[in-house]
Formats: structure tokens, sequence, C-alpha cells
């Protein structure tokens, strides 16, 4: 048998079926630069189209359908060394259309206003951020949002920390300023234009700045 030239081999890479399942989109992605360490996980979560975290890939199954294009701005938007390109590749995904013309509409889940009792909450944790970074971080991090949530999930995409009420009530002051800490190690890590998990960079930065590198802790 003859070995196929590169024009053939070529217009039989573009004559290769989508990917079915969550499997065969891995290992396309990985084809195309995506590392070995992440899983993939299909959803159909219309708000957050694209996330990962703790070496899950989670992907919205309508990019099962997307071209290489789109898959590489996934990989870009996971392994992304600055902010920049992480942006771009943002751009990239929010332009494919996830929604289908036959979906029944959505109801749009309205933002969560901070209560009134929670602003005392919210005023001592922005302040704590600013000591925590300028002592701990040379003050390096910016400024960001800081929110008290009554709900047990958080949705949006917007940069911000949320510690919920429920969490500073059973488990203590001590422990949410630990809570705040693990959140500006993980903020540290975005605007590094590090992955955002807790690998070797977050165990590491959290020992640095003196809180235990624990995987999880109790925000909901």
């Amino acid at each position: 048998m003859w070995p196929l030239s590169s024009r053939e081999q070529l217009t039989l890479e573009l004559d290769e079926p989508p990917p079915r399942n969550a499997e065969e989109l891995r290992t396309r992605l990985q084809r195309l630069g995506l590392r070995s360490q992440y899983r993939v996980r299909l959803t159909t979560n219309r708000t957050v189209v694209v996330s990962y975290s703790g070496g899950e890939l989670r992907i919205h199954n309508s990019f099962l359908g997307a071209d290489e294009d789109v898959w590489k701005a996934i990989i870009a938007f996971v392994h992304g060394r600055n902010r920049v390109v992480r942006q771009e590749a943002r751009r990239t995904i929010l332009q494919f259309p996830v929604a289908r013309p036959n979906d029944p509409p959505r109801r749009r889940r309205r933002p969560e206003r901070t209560h009134p009792a929670d602003i005392p909450f919210i005023r001592e944790l922005t302040r704590w951020h600013t000591a925590y970074n300028d002592a701990r971080f040379s003050g390096a991090l910016r400024e960001i949002p800081i929110r008290i949530s009554r709900r047990m999930a958080v949705e949006g995409c917007a940069p911000e920390i949320v510690l919920s009420r429920r969490h500073i009530r059973r488990d203590g002051w001590d422990e949410a300023l630990h809570t705040l800490l693990h959140e500006m190690v993980h903020q540290w890590q975005d605007e590094q234009g590090l992955v955002v998990d807790h690998g070797a960079s977050f165990r590491a930065k959290a020992r640095a700045v003196g809180i235990t590198p624990l995987a999880c802790r109790a925000v909901a």
C-alpha cells in the first residue's frame, strides 16, 4: 500500500466527522494542544459555556459542532499565558452560537442584590483585601468587587470574590478571612496569566501568603 501524500492526508483530516461525545472531543482538543491532565465534560449550561477547574474542562455540548478555530480558542482560554490571549480567546468562544432556534425561552435569573445587613461585612472584607494585598502580595493585586451571597449557588462571569453569608455565620470570621486569602490566591493566578486551579502554583503561593493550600473551602 502506497503512503498517503500530504494533500491526501489533509483531505482525510478535513473530512473527519465531528466528535460525538466528550471523549472524542477531548481527543480532538489534545491533538490541537490541550494538555493531557484535562478531562472533558459536556454540559447544557448556556450561562457559562466553557469553564475549568480541578483538571476538568466543562464545555457546552453545542461545541461538538464547532470548527478548529473555536476549539483552539478554548485551548487558549485554558492555557493562555496572559490576560490578552485569554480575553481574545473568550471573545471567540462567546461568538459561537450556543442557543438553538427551537430552544424554549429561558428566564434570566435576576442578579442578586446586596442585602443591607451584609454591607458591613463587605466593607470589612474590602478593608482586609487591601491590607492582605499590601502585606502579602506586595500590592500587586487589582481592586476587585467583593460580594456576600445568600444563594446556595452563584452564577456569573465578571471577576469578583464571593463569600456566602452562611459560611461567615457558621464558621466565624477567622475562617472567612482564610477563604478571602484563598480567593485572592486565585485572583493572583488569573492576573499572572496562570491557570486558575489548585495545582502547584496555587499551593506554592498559598504557603507563601500563610494559608493552608486546601483544594476546597466552605464558601456555600
